[in-house]
């Protein structure tokens, strides 16, 4: 299993609010319909541990197989849409690819 994280603030200009109402209505639903998906989750950071304001507001986990197959779902035209209006959100997203030890 493999895992990419991406952590995110959002833009100026853009609530929280109108975020997370695309994220469970268009987001998680297309990406986690994706055959090469295992599991695709979205985490609102609280805070770290220990006290203080963490440097992300957002974090994303995108579990999966092969990357192979994750590129060949995420080059559809849905979800290129759906990339090009997460880039509208999300400000400078840092993407981590990962794998389970």
């Amino acid at each position: 299993m493999q895992t990419i994280v991406v952590l995110f603030n959002l833009r100026d200009g853009i609530t929280a609010e109108l975020y997370e109402a695309w994220a469970r209505t268009t987001d998680l639903p297309i990406v986690n319909a994706l055959p090469s998906v295992s599991q695709f989750e979205v985490l609102k950071a609280t805070g770290l541990l220990g006290g203080g304001e963490p440097p992300y507001q957002y974090v994303e986990l995108l579990r999966f197989a092969q990357l192979d197959a994750l590129y060949t779902d995420i080059g559809s035209s849905v979800m290129q849409r759906v990339a090009t209006e997460f880039q509208a959100f999300a400000d400078n997203p840092l993407f981590i690819t990962t794998s389970a030890l």
